[in-house]
């Protein structure tokens, strides 16, 4: 039953990542059913890493204040690992940056960033300089969007295709903003737009496509 769980979540991370987050067969139900297996078998830590991610999938949805009262809630889990709580910290300000409030975001981000420096989890810590970019760029600080996702880039090493995706429509999203980079940046997101079509990334695939659209308005 254990193992049936696991593979449940691993489902909801498929179904997250091609767009299925709500309604039958999507990510949610997945998750929902795997947290009431861990619940059952007594697996408080499973049930907690399940109900983050069910967070995650609110976040997805738009639902950005909800989701980030969630991560900051699951900050002080002590059901969770260090590193799932330097996690929901760093998503505190993901959340909070995406509900149009950049400046708050940062204090989340650069204390994650820390703790992913501490736990020597290298990924996370590039991630969060992603993040921290996005964030930079929200508030108007382009010098600090582009510093930070320059240290994202030197540290990318070979990653996965779905945080290749990532790291470049990041990327790309600072690059549009400054008309000296713009034709960069579109050359990259379209890239990004590739890889996402060629592993069915459907929900990467409709954020790429909202920023380029985004863009074209203001162009």
């Amino acid at each position: 039953m254990s193992l049936y769980a696991r593979s449940l979540r691993l489902q909801g991370d498929l179904r997250q990542d091609q767009g299925l987050l709500r309604g039958p067969l999507s990510a949610r139900q997945s998750y929902s059913f795997a947290r009431e297996i861990f619940a059952e078998l007594g697996m408080p830590r499973r049930v907690a890493q399940v109900e983050l991610q069910l967070a995650v999938n609110e976040e997805m949805t738009g639902s950005h204040s909800r989701a980030a009262e969630r991560y900051l809630e699951f900050a002080d889990d002590a059901r969770l690992s260090r590193r799932d709580r330097a996690r929901s910290r760093l998503w505190v300000g993901t959340a909070l940056s995406k509900a149009g409030d950049p400046e708050q975001a940062v204090h989340f981000i650069e204390p994650a960033i820390v703790e992913f420096e501490r736990l020597e989890e290298p990924l996370d810590w590039s991630t969060a300089h992603q993040k921290l970019a996005l964030a930079h760029r929200s508030a108007g600080n382009l010098h600090g969007a582009t510093a930070a996702i320059g240290v994202a880039l030197d540290a990318r090493g070979s990653g996965t295709p779905m945080q290749q995706v990532r790291l470049d429509t990041a990327y790309s999203h600072i690059l549009l903003s400054d008309p000296r980079t713009e034709a960069a940046g579109l050359c990259r997101l379209e890239d990004a737009a590739d890889v996402a079509r060629q592993y069915g990334m459907m929900h990467q695939l409709q954020s790429i496509r909202s920023l380029r659209l985004a863009h074209e308005g203001r162009a």
